[in-house]
């Protein structure tokens, strides 16, 4: 059957329909969830629900919109969101909370590591093509996804993709080779 198919059995109320359209359709579901969760049991109650709403909501499915994979996909999404706003952050014992931060900002030694190491980080980003240099900075430091720094380029999504990828290929490369023969 086609994923169109099995959706529209939903509400027929076969009991074998429901069972293969979850199958299908359940390591996708639960993938989407347990990425944007982080936590197993947090995902599976998340995929639940997905399932849940979409036998519900079956019947609002346009396939002129996308796929049933896409639209399935995006109703995990919008449930994942929902049950990250809902989580309370874990409390932290304050004496663990000083061992977790580590030496301070103003230790002389971390000031100076990190000062070369941003400066070494710099001069490894003026080494790349301005193209990629300029889609690694929009990506890694304003945290700009492909779509966007595609947007702002006028570029394709592929294009953007590349040139991100290809950037942080070759400062991979320079970095590890500059560490090496500081060694």
């Amino acid at each position: 059957m086609t994923d169109e198919a099995l959706l529209a059995g939903l509400g027929d109320g076969s009991s074998e329909v429901e069972v293969a359209f979850v199958r299908r359709f359940q390591a996708h579901v639960y993938g989407v969830a347990l990425a944007l969760v982080g936590e197993p049991a947090v995902a599976e109650d998340v995929a639940q629900q997905a399932f849940v709403r979409a036998w519900r909501h079956g019947s609002s499915f346009d396939p002129d919109l996308g796929t049933v994979r896409v639209w399935l996909s995006t109703i995990t999404r919008n449930l994942a969101v929902d049950a990250l706003r809902v989580r309370r952050p874990t409390p932290i014992d304050p004496a663990d909370m000083v061992r977790l931060l580590g030496p301070g900002d103003d230790d002389p030694e971390n000031v100076a590591t990190r000062a070369e190491t941003l400066a070494t980080l710099r001069a490894a980003i003026r080494e790349l093509p301005s193209e990629q240099a300029r889609a690694l900075v929009m990506a890694g430091v304003y945290r700009l996804t492909a779509q966007d720094v595609a947007d702002r380029e006028g570029i394709p999504l592929g294009t953007a993709k590349t040139r991100i990828r290809a950037a942080m290929k070759k400062l991979k490369l320079t970095l590890t080779t500059d560490h090496a023969t500081y060694d």
